[in-house]
């Protein structure tokens, strides 16, 4: 069996004669769209998870040390974040091959990718491991804190290669139109994670360093869990274990555009944090706040949208081109609805939200005006993660990248009018922060991301994506 990447010159599924499958429509339609996208949401929460139950644990032991853990656990997200490309860059490709009947050649890129993903995770644990305190120093932490965030964060180093290549892993397995395996190793995963920090916090007096290999170990059983399960399947299709340089580089080629991508969100999430701190303690606390309910709902979204990927990935590589359509439509309604629904539920609970979080008065004014203006912006937000999941599924990188740059340019000039303009201190301003960021960033997404879609050259059919 073929074990390589296919080149440009190999012909697609229509090409060869191969019959499409009829679109789906309706009730199957939908069926289709829930079946990978409600265990995806599950999936999705684990990470956050891992991380909260590691505060959780260390939070017990004192303050200097869940500032520690806070600190250091920012630097891993940050790092495991911009990598998220492993997977999003896997799963259109992998889907793609499988709709045009070659699974064989799905596998072959699937085992690409993880190589792409150990290596990768033994660079960057190299490079954590080496710049950890200059790191941790600059962001500003110092005496018993910059301690604590230095044992945690170079523990979890050993964990970064487990990291990655659950992404890639969880990739695979999106693009063979499997959602229930990734969220049955997370869950197990935050299980086993839970009883060994436990153990090693406490049983073992490990402080912070007893959290943090306990992480490690969970990471490293659930990348063990799906290595075996891929490394099966490939035998099972005559795929070889060794990597194809060629594949590896096609891969890593299209994900170094979705790695562009990925920034252009960090750097915005980023520079809103700037400007909420310039805001002072009160909005700044608020922000973050609203940020978390945000990233929550983000979840949801983010579950429709490797539906997306992996359905229409799936479909362009079948050549059925009036499928990808009905999808995309389909999709588009249920991101606008659920935009709506939630847009709802954040008005009415703008007001009382904020107790469940602190009993500071001044907090809960700025929040609950963020949450009325983010409940404005989430149906923008839900077709923005919808169409961003359908560009991604037809493997259209280069443009989101570009797109993403363009999109930050028309952002920070509003954040810096906001900053400009917002007396500080005054729950308003942060009123107009969440209006910059939900309304106008994510207008500004949504009409790039549309248009794009509108044009209908991202749905280039055939088991390879090739270059709009």
């Amino acid at each position: 069996m073929p074990k390589t990447l296919p080149g440009p010159s190999t012909p697609d599924a229509s090409a060869a004669g191969h019959a499409a499958p009829a679109p789906p429509t309706g009730t199957s339609q939908s069926r289709a769209i829930l079946r990978l996208a409600v265990p995806a949401f599950g999936a999705l929460i684990a990470e956050p998870l891992f991380l909260l139950a590691d505060s959780a644990i260390v939070g017990h032991l004192g303050v200097a040390e869940l500032a520690g853990v806070g600190l250091a656990a920012t630097v891993l997200q940050t790092a495991v974040g911009l990598m998220v490309f492993l997977a999003y860059s896997t799963t259109p490709a992998v889907a793609r091959l499988l709709g045009a009947g070659r699974r064989a050649d799905a596998l072959a890129v699937g085992r690409d990718g993880l190589w792409l993903a150990a290596l990768l995770g033994v660079v960057l644990a190299a490079v954590g491991w080496l710049t950890a305190t200059p790191l941790l120093s600059a962001l500003g932490a110092g005496g018993e804190v910059l301690d604590f965030a230095r044992h945690y964060l170079l523990v979890s180093m050993a964990g970064i290669p487990a990291m990655l290549v659950v992404l890639a892993a969880t990739g695979v397995l999106r693009g063979l139109q499997d959602t229930r395996t990734p969220l049955v190793v997370a869950g197990l995963g935050f299980a086993v994670n839970i009883v060994l920090n436990f153990a090693l916090v406490y049983g073992l007096n490990m402080s912070v360093a007893g959290a943090a290999l306990g992480t490690v170990l969970a990471q490293w059983g659930m990348a063990a869990t799906y290595l075996v399960m891929v490394v099966r399947a490939a035998r099972a299709a005559g795929v070889g274990l060794r990597p194809d340089w060629v594949g590896v580089r096609t891969v890593s080629r299209v994900g170094s555009w979705l790695m562009v991508r990925t920034l252009s969100l960090r750097i915005a999430i980023v520079a809103t944090v700037i400007v909420a701190t310039a805001q002072g303690s009160v909005n700044l606390a608020a922000h973050q706040l609203a940020m978390t309910v945000f990233s929550f709902l983000a979840f949801a979204l983010d579950a429709l949208a490797i539906a997306a990927q992996a359905l229409i990935g799936k479909e362009l590589g079948a050549g059925n081109v009036t499928a990808v359509r009905a999808l995309t439509r389909t999709m588009t309604r249920w991101g606008l609805g659920f935009g709506v629904v939630t847009g709802l539920a954040l008005w009415a609970a703008s007001g009382g939200v904020g107790w469940i979080f602190t009993t500071d008065v001044g907090v809960h004014h700025a929040l609950a005006a963020a949450l009325v203006v983010m409940a404005l912006g989430q149906p923008l937000a839900g077709y923005v993660f919808v169409l961003d999941g359908v560009l991604i599924g037809a493997g259209d990188a280069r443009y989101l990248a570009l797109a993403g740059l363009g999109n930050l340019v028309v952002y920070l000039p509003l954040l810096f009018w906001v900053q400009a303009a917002q007396p500080l201190e005054n729950p308003m301003a942060l009123a107009w922060l969440w209006a910059a960021f939900s309304l106008g960033y994510m207008a500004a997404r949504a009409l790039t991301l549309g248009l794009r879609a509108r044009t209908g050259r991202w749905m280039r059919v055939g088991a390879v994506a090739g270059r709009g």
